[in-house]
């Protein structure tokens, strides 16, 4: 069973995340949080899988909200869900230890699907939101040293490859196809990219090539 934490200031948005997740066999509700403050603390009273986590919050914002959850001994993975057009903070928060964001009117499918996904240690990178709110905010990041986990040059070309196509939003699939190669090589190389530049999921491979300009963001 994925124990949930629902995070958002507005109470009908939790209600309605609540009978969608509380129908599926797999999930269950076990707090909600109306901002950032209640979300760390029921972060630490109760044993959670997954937060979903609003960014634009009262009290303390999902982005600083996060960052503490994460912090946390044995800390439960976050999916922040954003409006986009409004939420440049969206990509504060994966930085700040996020495993993906969605957009908070996509599909009810789509969301069960990241919410198992993010349980079972991947992320979510939806190709169209990663495409947009990063080529809108990557010029924007600031391009330093500290950032980096790892040299890029570590490398091998078709690594390089890889995580470039990664950066653009495409799944292992849509990247086999793209290399002519068997869906389970993409799997091998992107665990290398992750062991070889110390980083934790693909949304941090997203946020390395855009920082260190292997993707640039369309203007």
């Amino acid at each position: 069973m994925i124990r949930l934490l629902l995070v958002d200031d507005q109470k009908l948005v939790r209600t309605g995340f609540r009978m969608l997740l509380q129908s599926q066999p797999d999930l269950t509700v076990v707090a909600e949080a109306g901002d950032g403050a209640e979300a760390v603390e029921a972060a630490r009273s109760h044993r959670v899988d997954v937060v979903l986590m609003d960014v634009r919050m009262p009290v303390l914002d999902g982005v600083t909200a996060c960052r503490r959850i994460r912090a946390l001994p044995d800390p439960p993975r976050v999916l922040v869900l954003t409006t986009f057009d409004l939420d440049e903070y969206a990509f504060s928060a994966i930085r700040a230890g996020a495993s993906g964001f969605l957009l908070k009117d996509a599909p009810p499918e789509d969301l069960l699907a990241a919410i198992r996904v993010v349980h079972s240690g991947d992320s979510v990178v939806a190709p169209s939101t990663t495409r947009r709110l990063l080529e809108r905010f990557a010029p924007y990041l600031p391009d330093t040293e500290t950032d980096a986990p790892g040299p890029a040059d570590a490398l091998t070309e078709r690594e390089h490859e890889v995580l470039r196509l990664v950066a653009q939003g495409r799944s292992n699939a849509e990247v086999a196809g793209a290399l002519f190669v068997a869906e389970t090589t993409v799997k091998s190389h992107v665990s290398r990219i992750l062991t070889k530049l110390g980083l934790r999921d693909r949304v941090q491979i997203v946020v390395y090539a855009y920082q260190h300009g292997l993707v640039k963001a369309r203007p």
